[in-house]
């Protein structure tokens, strides 16, 4: 078992690590026990009575956070000539396409979501090994293979984020920082959950949320008690 840091301990003495909390109270709890000298962000666990190795009972899915992920997001729009303007109005970082195509063949990912259009995705097939590892790969579920560029570009720099069933059956993804209110917390960990709710594949028998934590950047996992989340 590996050794406690002071840090560690310091936190843990703070809260019961075995009692399940409301969501307003995990994340009180949360900006109380990060160490971190910088603005840590806050993340959910929620653990799915789901079978991912079975496509129907695949979940995945985007939320639009109230509050956003407190995340400066750089995106990257993948486009035809006449889309440039707009994507770049809309606030992309970078617009382009063959010369950013012959970059990421070259190993170039420093982006956090590329968005393009139907019509060019035949130029990303072979980018499939560089981008899908890290996640980069534009989808249509995801909302970043659209004809409204500009519209994608708007909603992921406001706090759209894109979430996927690891093979485990657990959802992970950020809701904001520790610099957050504890009532903007509550609010984006709800949209989750109610994004997830709405997702429930009606081939998953027996309890669907198992069990969910919020933690923060080298904290200590809080446990939630789903009574006090309404649409569970």
């Amino acid at each position: 078992m590996a050794k406690l840091t002071k840090n560690m301990k310091a936190a843990l003495s703070k809260f019961d690590a075995n009692k399940a909390y409301s969501l307003h109270d995990a994340t009180t709890i949360l900006k109380d026990i990060s160490f971190v000298k910088f603005d840590a962000s806050v993340d959910i666990d929620v653990r799915l009575g789901v079978d991912p190795r079975k496509a129907d009972q695949m979940v995945r899915g985007v939320a639009a956070l109230p509050h956003g992920t407190g995340k400066v997001v750089r995106v990257l729009v993948l486009c035809s000539p006449d889309k440039v303007e707009e994507a770049t109005e809309a606030g992309a970082d970078f617009v382009g396409l063959d010369d950013y195509i012959a970059k990421i063949e070259k190993g170039w990912t420093d982006v956090d979501v590329i968005i393009t259009m139907p019509a060019v995705m035949a130029k990303l097939g072979r980018l499939g090994k560089i981008l899908g590892p890290r996640g980069l790969m534009p989808n249509p579920k995801s909302g970043t293979v659209t004809v409204d560029v500009a519209k994608a570009v708007r909603e992921v720099k406001a706090g759209k984020i894109d979430f996927k069933v690891d093979k485990t059956g657990i959802i992970h993804t950020s809701i904001g920082k520790v610099s957050f209110t504890p009532e903007q917390l509550v609010e984006n960990a709800q949209e989750i959950i109610n994004t997830l709710s709405r997702l429930k594949p009606s081939s998953a028998k027996g309890t669907y949320f198992k069990s969910i934590h919020l933690s923060s950047t080298m904290s200590p996992g809080v446990i939630i008690d789903k009574t006090t989340i309404t649409g569970i």
